[in-house]
């Protein structure tokens, strides 16, 4: 086993990376920096990007790509030519909230159609503890009609990619790494060791891997709700959430979360993979389930409370117009992918207001094939009753009380603060935040 190791070294053999999103893109270059590397991905038109090195989701520039041993392809064919086998594809959920392993199968039917003895298959993508070893393996056999353990051999070893983040990266984020037997753990570690320069964190198994991934996030999760909850409580008691935080994190062991809405493919996902597989086993999840509640309910909340303070206001919500700026799942990134933004712009549309939406970073076409928002390029002037800074893109960190009030009715209206960046910056405007 730990051949394969030298040979990836040697470029005596070659490795794959399935699915090139944000996740199995920036993998599969650092690993082509030292080895090489065949990235498959099922959109040819992404493929086409980056041949001509551009990264479809914006995160790595043009020379991420330079002084990298990479094909692109996607030809399912050309991954035979690899003995090494990186799967990192989405693992979203479905409307019902229940485990959505369509991807996930789909790309180890393509890699089991690729197998030989002797390959080793690495799966990265987030699943509930059991999954690799339940849903992929029986697969990886049933397509390639090889024996897992005999003939090929499986790890896992989750991703802990942070899009947008320049500071933690695969190189600074130690990597958890669990497989199917001692050697295979040892010569895929081995492996990661060539780009993860924080180590490797070696499992006692797949499950104990799979597992601490989930964890990962469902832990930010529920303090996440707790904080939103508590922000629900304090509007109501008439006090100021992020005022509250900062006096308590005056404590040195007061831990850090702020309120928020919690979308995007991570945290607003993987605990339903959890619960799912929480319920399969006879256990309902109580508190893991009341914080996927409350922070699934607060794109809705701050809808209804932007209604509120234009019905305070005297403003007929049938006549108004509120601007919701940023619609991506977090600040910086491209990725509108469960965004909670639009549980805020769907709950002001149910109460018939007039909704525009800016992102300087979102896709025009992707939010319109989404979720059917025409995106406007800008604001108009003295147009809105209320404003929502729903995303703290970098871009809007220097507006203040004289940009707001140039793109309010007469100067004058409600600001709401969804993370709280513009306490103490908006003036005399009506100004709410969670």
């Amino acid at each position: 086993m730990s051949n394969l190791h030298d040979q990836l070294v040697a470029k005596d053999a070659t490795m794959s990376v399935v699915g090139l999103g944000y996740v199995g893109l920036p993998i599969a270059l650092a690993f082509a920096k030292h080895i090489k590397v065949i990235g498959f991905d099922i959109h040819q038109g992404r493929v086409e990007m980056m041949k001509r090195a551009e990264d479809p989701s914006e995160e790595i520039p043009a020379l991420g790509f330079e002084g990298c041993d990479i094909s692109f392809t996607s030809d399912g064919e050309d991954l035979k030519q690899a003995s090494f086998h990186i799967v990192a594809v989405p693992t979203p959920i479905q409307a019902s909230n229940q485990p959505d392993l369509g991807p996930l199968l789909a790309a180890s039917r393509t890699v089991g159609r690729a197998l030989k003895k002797g390959d080793v298959v690495v799966y990265e993508s987030t699943v509930y503890p059991g999954c690799t070893e339940e849903d992929c393996v029986p697969l990886l056999e049933e397509v390639s009609g090889l024996k897992m353990g005999e003939d090929f051999f499986v790890a896992y070893s989750p991703e802990r990619i942070n899009p947008g983040d320049k500071v933690n990266t695969i190189e600074t984020i130690v990597k958890v790494v669990g497989a199917c037997d001692e050697a295979t753990l040892d010569m895929v570690a081995k492996t990661y060791d060539l780009v993860v320069k924080a180590g490797t964190h070696r499992a006692s198994s797949i499950r104990v891997a799979e597992a601490s991934k989930i964890i990962e996030n469902t832990q930010r999760d529920v303090n996440i709700a707790l904080v939103n909850e508590l922000s629900i409580i304090f509007n109501r008691i008439g006090i100021n959430t992020f005022e509250v935080l900062e006096a308590a994190g005056t404590k040195w062991n007061f831990l850090s979360f702020r309120p928020g809405l919690v979308g995007g493919h991570c945290i607003g996902i993987d605990p339903y993979y959890l619960t799912w597989k929480s319920n399969k086993l006879g256990y309902h999840a109580k508190v893991i389930n009341s914080g996927r509640y409350v922070n699934d309910s607060m794109g809705f909340y701050v809808g209804k409370q932007t209604v509120k303070r234009l019905l305070a206001r005297d403003v007929n919500p049938l006549e108004a117009r509120v601007l919701v700026m940023g619609l991506t799942f977090k600040e910086n990134v491209t990725d509108i992918r469960n965004t909670k933004v639009i549980d805020v712009i769907r709950e002001l549309e149910s109460f018939n207001v007039k909704v525009d939406v800016v992102d300087p970073h979102a896709s025009p076409d992707e939010v319109r094939e989404e979720y059917e928002i025409a995106l406007r390029d800008a604001p108009e002037n003295s147009a809105y009753d209320a404003i929502i800074v729903a995303v703290n893109h970098t871009k809007y960190e220097n507006l203040n009380a004289i940009d707001f009030s140039n793109f309010l009715k007469d100067g004058t209206g409600t600001v709401v603060d969804v993370k709280g960046a513009f306490r103490g910056k908006t003036g005399d405007l009506d100004y709410w935040s969670l």
